[in-house]
């Protein structure tokens, strides 16, 4: 979960046999610890059903799904840009590559350290 300048609010790493909609609303809940005036978030269409409902209805934010691309031709999703370019950031990270780490935390950690070190090297911070 990231901000609008695309900074890191929470980070959850899980295995793959559990789905992201279900499991997308633990980072909703660290953020909201952490966070507490945030309003809404954002989510892609993959996100449309149980995840809406969860962030609605529990944690009683404004959920946003962005709509799917039509066929048409290429087109930028208002938002979604903004996760996507924070992904972009960490993909330079060797560590990051591969899945290396055994448990979920380290894994966890070792995207915080990366992003750390791009917002350092960014300034101003």
């Amino acid at each position: 979960m990231t901000d609008i300048l695309g900074c890191i609010l929470a980070i959850s790493v899980h295995a793959a046999n559990l789905h992201d909609t279900m499991m997308g609303a633990y980072p909703i809940e660290l953020a909201m610890q952490k966070y507490p005036s945030l309003i809404g978030v954002c989510a892609d269409g993959g996100y449309r059903g149980t995840f809406k409902e969860i962030v609605e209805n529990d944690f009683g934010l404004k959920c946003d799904i962005s709509e799917k691309i039509k066929p048409t031709g290429w087109q930028v999703l208002p938002k979604r840009w903004r996760v996507e370019r924070t992904f972009a950031w960490l993909n330079g990270f060797r560590r990051l590559s591969k899945d290396y780490e055994i448990s979920v935390d380290s894994a966890e950690n070792m995207v915080l350290i990366a992003h750390c070190r791009v917002l350092l090297r960014r300034g101003g911070y």
